[in-house]
């Protein structure tokens, strides 16, 4: 039997890593090129007129005097912690295929928790914000889903998905051939057709043609110009959607998505999911590329404006 060889190609190995930005003026360097590649631009002016200057390295614009930073205006902005940690939590952010828990991430960067966790939240928001720049188009494989295990009646909490601790949210998966392309997991406040409507004209191609399950929200995808081809798998698989072949691969992403979560996080708190999803979608959709998803994930880092503490602990990422 053949190997598959996305699943067999050489990823960027610890020693290639190491060899590339093992300093931390490497690092420098790698983020100077991705943030400027055609030389320094002044982010007030836009002159190119510069000079570096001071033990900080700023670059200072010749023509209006005002001094930048590399990491100013970026992802990275404000933060104490080394370039070369930020670069080695992409690694191990972008290399792993059931991603890393946070606490395990502190110990590999020999960072305290609450540090490691503000990283990992501002690097999953650059994923998330990167997956909300593309929409899925073609023939697309969607279904409900849900986060959460099941309360007992003494807690208050009820059976099925509509119970208070449930996360619900939608996979959608592009298949080519046969094969899927692209996935995207938007988090929804419920199974609603205005949810739905919502999350097709965000996620879905005008031209994208959905199949989904005989669920009478997913009808609302038609409101955002997408065709719509129900299966009705009360009728035919006894309402077992797993067992339905139009299903296949949104089944076996979602599956591979929730037993990584279960192996790798004790729990997720409700705000923080859409950021979580986004990261695996985030490295579902770049699989055929692993060497280069580090920097591909670097260089739209730099090119994220800074996300403080309060903006990741409060803003809204639904959606």
């Amino acid at each position: 039997m053949a190997r598959n060889p996305i699943q067999f190609q050489d990823g960027l190995s610890l020693t290639k890593f190491i060899a590339r930005f093992g300093r931390e003026e490497q690092c420098a360097a790698a983020l100077t090129h991705w943030r400027w590649p055609d030389g320094f631009v002044c982010p007030n002016c836009g002159s190119r007129d510069h000079a570096v200057v001071g033990k900080r390295r700023l670059y200072e614009c010749h023509s209006c005097r005002r001094q930048t930073s590399l990491k100013a205006g970026t992802i990275f902005a404000h933060s104490l912690v080394p370039l070369t940690k930020w670069f080695q939590a992409m690694w191990l952010l972008t290399q792993s295929k059931g991603s890393i828990a946070t606490l395990e991430l502190a110990r590999k960067l020999d960072l305290k928790w609450d540090s490691a966790w503000l990283m990992r939240q501002k690097l999953a928001q650059v994923m998330l914000e990167r997956e909300a720049a593309t929409k899925l188009d073609g023939r697309i494989e969607m279904d409900d889903a849900v986060l959460g295990g099941e309360k007992s009646e003494l807690d208050g909490g009820k059976r099925g998905r509509g119970g208070p601790n449930k996360i619900p949210f939608v996979i959608a998966v592009e298949t080519v051939e046969g094969r899927p392309q692209r996935v995207k997991m938007p988090v929804v406040s419920g199974f609603t057709g205005a949810e739905i409507e919502r999350i097709a004209k965000a996620t879905l191609a005008p031209t994208a043609r959905v199949v989904s399950d005989g669920l009478a929200c997913f009808r609302s995808v038609t409101a955002a110009g997408c065709a719509h081809e129900p299966v009705i798998v009360e009728k035919t698989f006894h309402g077992c959607s797993e067992k339905v072949p139009e299903f296949r691969w949104a089944n076996i992403v979602l599956g591979n998505v929730k037993t990584a979560i279960t192996g790798t996080f004790h729990s997720i708190r409700r705000p923080y999911v859409p950021r979580c999803l986004a990261e695996f979608a985030y490295r579902f959709n770049r699989r055929s590329r692993l060497p280069d998803m580090l920097d591909r994930l670097a260089a739209v880092a730099v090119r994220t404006g800074p996300r403080p503490y309060a903006v990741i602990t409060f803003a809204d990422t639904y959606g």
